[in-house]
Parts: C-alpha cells; structure tokens; sequence
C-alpha cells in the first residue's frame, strides 16, 4: 500500500486530533512508525521533488481561535483582539494573528505528509503573509515537495523541504513559508 492509500485510510486518525486527542494519538503514531507498523504520514523515501499535495482538511477560523491564540502568546495587539480599534485599520476588522495563520498552515498539511514520520521541524524560512486572515476565513493548504537529502548525522532519518502555502475561501494566498523537516526513513523489515 503506497504512503498516498494510507493517508486516505488512516485519515481518520487525524480527526481524533481535532477534538482534543492529538498527544495520545500523536504519540501511537510516532511509536508505530518506529516499530515498523502503519501511519498516516510518508517517509522520507516516499517523499519526491516536485510532489505537490492539495490538502483535503479545510479550517474555519474563529474568533475564539484568534483570542485564545494571541492571549496564549502574550500577544495583546488591539489589531487582534479590539474590534472598535480595528474598525479604523485599513482591513475595517480585526486580523488574525499571523503566528497561528503560519501554525495552521503547518497543520492542515500533516495528515497527508508528516503525521506519526516526522521528528521534527527544523526551520521555516521566507515566511510570508501576502494578504490578511479575517475572522469566518476558511483556510486550506497545498505542499510541493523542494527538496531532500540524506541526514549527515542521523541515518535513520532524512530533510525534506517543503514549500507551503494557504489559500482563503476566495483562492487568495494569504500565507507561505518554506519549511525543512527531519523525516524518517522507513523501517527496515
């Protein structure tokens, strides 16, 4: 079964990730890819330059996603949280924080590529935010797949690079970011 197939199948799992499950299941991943068992992510061996996903989950962003998101990080600009002060920015309401935009850029993308085969982001480079992120924004994500290389200090592992960006409701790019990723390589047998 190819890693695509399993991504389709194992889809669910990421589901469980939503509603609050994420370490449990996070940690069954990465614990059954290293012992050679199913997950829903590629190894880096399943990994190709040039590759390009379009990411099936799609994310709505609230309003409570952006309160919490910018209380959690001591983040306390009135352009995300006062909606008086905002009505006289040049967006007329309040922006989302760019720091989740970019979190959730990185998320939508992990159940068809990195989920339960990554050990680790090592780097976004070239972050960009071409456009703002309004509350009610539904967001989605595609990946292309830059380049790879052999680990030099871990050779059960490799580093991926991954372009990726997000796309509002009305096709706007509203983020990028080059992202290099410390992947697994797939079990010996």
């Amino acid at each position: 079964m190819s890693g695509r197939q399993q991504a389709s199948k194992y889809r669910l799992v990421g589901v469980a990730c939503l509603y609050g499950y994420e370490t449990v299941t996070v940690r069954f991943a990465v614990l059954s890819a290293l012992k050679g068992g199913k997950v829903a992510g590629l190894y880096f061996e399943d990994f190709e330059v040039g590759q390009r996903f379009e990411h099936l989950v799609r994310r709505t962003v609230t309003e409570t996603d952006n309160l919490l998101f910018s209380a959690l990080t001591m983040n306390p600009a009135a352009l995300h949280l006062d909606a008086e002060y905002s009505k006289g920015t040049p967006y007329g309401e309040r922006v989302v924080n760019s720091v989740f935009t970019l979190g959730l850029l990185v998320g939508l993308s992990v159940y068809d590529t990195t989920y339960g085969t990554t050990l680790g982001n090592l780097g976004w480079e070239e972050v960009k935010f071409p456009r703002p992120v309004l509350i009610g924004d539904t967001l989605r994500a595609a990946t292309t797949v830059l380049s790879k290389r052999e680990s030099q200090s871990r050779p059960d592992s490799g580093i991926v690079v991954f372009d990726q960006r997000a796309y509002n409701q009305r096709d706007e790019e509203v983020a990028t970011c080059r992202r290099a990723a410390l992947m697994m390589k797939r079990p010996k047998a």
